[in-house]
């Protein structure tokens, strides 16, 4: 009887997992995708990781599409510092794209640092919208 149950509960447990779905997702357009980062950090997180893997599906569907992919931080740190780390997000940015089959030819990165703030203040629920990598078709 316990393993007529564990079996019925494995098969419910795969049937549950296979309806879950994928949660990436290819965006309509590619003008204005955002990930973002937590503070003083290039590491790409889940989220970011689909959001991510779904532009490259848009770029896999539409080979004449090339990107620029530009980096930006807080007002925090100084403006040599943020233009580093607007760098090594951009490129952590199209690192995913390219491993996801992306030519990398397709994808060149900028750096604005703080320069260019998605929103203007201060604190962390400013912040938290301007540590991101924006994608723009070109």
């Amino acid at each position: 009887m316990k393993i007529k149950n564990f079996a019925l509960l494995a098969g419910v447990a795969g049937l549950l997992a296979a309806c879950g779905g994928s949660s990436i997702v290819e965006p309509a357009d590619l003008n204005e995708q955002r990930v973002f980062f937590g503070f003083n950090s290039s590491e790409i997180s889940e989220e970011a990781k689909n959001n991510l893997l779904g532009q490259a599906l848009y770029m896999k569907n539409h080979e004449d599409v090339k990107i620029q992919i530009a980096g930006n931080c807080d007002e925090r740190g100084s403006t040599e510092y943020n233009l580093a780390l607007g760098a090594r997000r951009a490129n952590a940015a199209k690192e995913v794209l390219v491993k996801d089959g992306v030519c990398a030819k397709r994808i060149s990165t900028i750096s604005y640092g703080k320069e260019r703030p998605l929103v203007q203040g201060s604190g962390e629920e400013v912040w938290k919208w301007n540590r991101n990598a924006t994608t723009t078709v070109k």
